[in-house]
């Protein structure tokens, strides 16, 4: 990709259905990257409600709960499916030369 603001995460082959696979974001928080049916999504590994890892919390479909305390976020746009104000933070992935790339936002200083 052309510039700083994205991620190589690796070839899709590397993620199979149903997976997940946990990138480190340069000097920012980790986040995960997932393959529901052939689809990638990714999002900030870290529950709004108390700060507990996503990552190894069980996920069916577009929907992950929260290891920590059984809140379900959906992965597509991160909002918690309980409360309207809870919302974990979700990435732009793309496929680019035979390899998936996550889009970290710029830093407003």
């Amino acid at each position: 990709m052309p510039d700083s603001n994205w991620i190589l995460v690796g070839p899709p082959e590397s993620l199979a259905p149903g997976a997940r696979k946990l990138v480190f974001l340069q000097d920012g928080p980790s986040a995960i990257v997932f393959n529901v049916g052939g689809q990638f999504f990714a999002m900030e590994n870290s529950c709004p409600h108390a700060g507990a890892s996503m990552a190894g919390g069980p996920c069916v479909e577009h929907i992950i709960s929260c290891p920590s305390h059984g809140l379900r976020f959906d992965i597509r746009n991160g909002q918690c499916t309980a409360s309207a104000s809870l919302r974990i933070p979700t990435y732009e992935v793309v496929m680019e030369d035979k390899q998936l790339w996550l889009r970290v936002p710029e830093l407003n200083c």
